[in-house]
């Protein structure tokens, strides 16, 4: 819990970029929206968000006064899926800092995983089940895989139920629509963060590393690479640099 500072400050950005489309990105207009059919009551989801913050703010009291891994190990996972808004990578600085100052598991493997996970269909969130099959404690294997992937997409069934009722209405005035511009662009600034920490300072060391992430980012979005062919094609082409090094 020492570092629980830390993973708050995505959600600052956030909450700062709604304030500032609220106040100077409104023009007055509002989008056109199409009605949703909820089938969810309000009381349902209210109890959905009674729930959530119940888990986020209860689970670390209960790991603190237990000392139990398996419990430690709940709340890390759901307190990351809780404080992701905008794109699953937001979610590894927040997973880094987590697991790895903790020793559960080391620093090259929780990038080895992440890069790998790149070469899979899926949200990033997935990447959860590895680190939880990695673990250096118990649980780990495919119970520690399927306790971090439960974990940390609860958070997100949950907000989605307690959500849904409520959205319909909201989404119409447009106070909300501006708030959202300035959320969405607070979120590219926190995947570009992201993107220097922790991969960027983990993996581009010499002029070598840049040139092999640039070719990387070419294959991606110029020639259209498949992603787990880029995945295979850098991991050989630093094994190469390596031996030529």
């Amino acid at each position: 819990m020492g570092n629980g500072a830390k993973p708050l400050s995505p959600i600052g950005a956030i909450v700062a970029g709604g304030v500032v489309g609220w106040l100077f990105l409104s023009d007055g207009n509002k989008v056109a929206t199409t009605p949703l059919a909820i089938p969810i009551s309000r009381a349902m989801a209210i109890t959905s968000l009674a729930l959530f913050a119940g888990l986020l703010f209860g689970l670390p009291v209960l790991a603190k006064a237990t000392a139990n891994h398996a419990v430690d190990l709940i709340s890390s996972f759901y307190r990351s899926g809780s404080l992701v808004f905008g794109g699953g990578h937001v979610v590894l600085p927040l997973l880094q800092q987590a697991v790895v100052p903790r020793g559960w598991i080391d620093n090259d493997s929780f990038l080895a995983g992440y890069g790998v996970a790149q070469a899979v269909p899926g949200p990033l969130f997935t990447f959860a089940a590895y680190l939880g099959a990695a673990m250096n404690a118990e649980p780990n294997g495919w119970t520690g895989g399927l306790v971090c992937l439960a974990a940390i997409f609860l958070p997100s069934f949950l907000l989605l139920i307690a959500a849904l009722p409520f959205w319909g209405a909201l989404r119409h005035r447009s106070g909300a629509q501006s708030a959202l511009k300035g959320i969405n662009a607070a979120v590219v600034g926190i995947l570009l963060g992201a993107l220097y920490t922790p991969v960027w300072t983990s993996a581009i060391y010499t002029p070598s590393d840049f040139g092999l992430g640039v070719l990387a980012f070419l294959l991606l979005v110029f020639w259209r690479t498949p992603p787990w062919l880029v995945v295979v094609l850098g991991a050989a082409g630093a094994t190469i640099i390596a031996a030529v090094v």
